[in-house]
């Protein structure tokens, strides 16, 4: 990027130091390249109440403020945040540097409405960044109470979430995103969806989830040396496990699986939210009586993790249809991908782009029919499965790596935060 570096004050809703590659290796190592550095605000996952612990930031500073364990922490967030985004304009002054060239607020609501108003007094761009939306995320747990029973107490608790999903929908949708001089989204699915709600399709960039080139080449992943595996015709899923996500799908699938394939393994590597759903997990399992057709690892290291998906003959990636997640980018389908295997996935938009762009697996409903005959497919027919793991490295290499969504965000930002508006 030509011209002086950028810097982006950017508030997290993500627990600081971040993990998610989103944050971690676009913003930590592609966007210094481009010369776009970033102070990242947010609360702690450790107890910490300050940023004395958390390592270095390497694209610039970071300012832990709270933790997301406390009590209040919905509540003192936003404070919090402000208090963050002091420390950071402090911290850039006292190492000689200038105002950040904006504040950008990630899938907070009341912090994003505090930071607007905070932009507007500094005479600074204010930028969104919508990851989920969170304002229905809201609404549908709220609806899920609804329909919970349980007394007093729990339509209290269904008024509290009500009341949150209201004013969050129109903090979100009144205030924050109109007043974005350019919002972030997760897929153009999602940019569609905020455009038929009336906002300016022109000041939004789709940011689909990637990869790391170097982490999923394939030639540096060791097999996983489980037993359980040899000579087995193994299917996997990478992701967490959630009554939310429907994951007893998976189950639905492995059973139709076994009866016409009894060799096969369906390897879940993943763990649940809460010990409650990695029991209901396993309940199901024994409930169906697919305890030799399925393998829960629970929580593995990614490298790991890894190792059991290069062992795999397909890859599964099934997402729930629905507001939550039709505008999503799941990354699953990508890293099977990356990693030459060949996949099944359902037709949310994302996936469905992504399998016609790439012609590297099958997109069917999320049927569990259609999967199990979709996996059978790629299990009986060699030449297919051959030429599915071959399309997908270098389709992905071309078009979800963080290195080239890299180059492309931070073309964005020099265009919207540079250029005359």
């Amino acid at each position: 990027m030509s011209g002086p570096p950028l810097s982006i004050a950017f508030i997290v809703r993500d627990a600081l130091p971040p993990i998610r590659a989103d944050l971690l290796t676009l913003f930590g190592t592609e966007m210094p390249r481009y010369g776009v550095g970033t102070e990242l605000v947010g609360q702690g996952d450790g107890g910490a109440d300050d940023d004395k612990t958390a390592p270095p930031w390497p694209a610039g500073g970071m300012h832990v403020v709270g933790t997301l364990r406390h009590r209040f922490a919905s509540v003192c967030s936003p404070l919090w945040d402000l208090l963050g985004l002091v420390r950071a304009l402090r911290g850039l002054r006292l190492t000689g540097g200038r105002r950040p060239d904006c504040i950008q607020v990630r899938d907070k609501i009341a912090s994003g409405l505090a930071c607007r108003i905070a932009a507007a007094i500094l005479g600074l761009p204010f930028v969104y960044w919508m990851s989920f939306p969170i304002v229905e995320g809201f609404e549908v747990r709220r609806d899920h109470l609804r329909g919970a029973g349980g007394g007093l107490r729990a339509t209290l608790l269904w008024a509290a979430h009500a009341l949150r999903a209201r004013a969050s929908r129109l903090v979100v949708y009144r205030w924050v995103l109109p007043g974005a001089r350019h919002i972030f989204v997760q897929s153009d699915a999602m940019a569609a969806w905020l455009e038929a709600k009336g906002l300016d399709r022109a000041r939004m960039t789709a940011v689909p989830m990637g990869v790391d080139a170097q982490l999923f080449d394939r030639s540096r992943v060791p097999p996983a040396a489980d037993p359980r595996l040899d000579g087995r015709r193994v299917v996997v899923y990478l992701g967490r496990i959630a009554r939310s996500r429907s994951s007893d799908f998976l189950l639905d699938v492995a059973d139709r699986l076994r009866a016409v394939l009894p060799a096969v393994l369906l390897v879940i590597a993943g763990d649940a939210p809460s010990t409650d759903e990695m029991a209901w997990m396993r309940r199901e399992i024994a409930a169906r009586g697919l305890q030799q057709h399925v393998l829960l690892t629970g929580w593995l290291p990614q490298r790991s993790a890894l190792g059991y998906a290069v062992r795999a003959e397909v890859g599964l990636s099934p997402i729930p249809r629905g507001t939550l997640f039709d505008v999503s980018s799941p990354t699953k389908l990508v890293e099977y991908m990356a990693l030459g295997i060949p996949s099944v996935a359902n037709d949310i938009p994302d996936q469905q782009l992504v399998i016609a762009a790439s012609g590297a697996g099958l997109c069917v409903p999320m049927d569990a029919g259609a999967f199990a005959a979709a996996t059978l497919h790629i299990l009986h027919d060699a030449g297919t499965a051959q030429a599915f793991a071959q399309r997908g490295p270098p389709w992905v290499k071309s078009h979800r790596t963080y290195a080239i969504l890299g180059r492309q965000v931070a073309d964005v930002y020099k265009k919207i935060l540079t250029e005359p508006q």
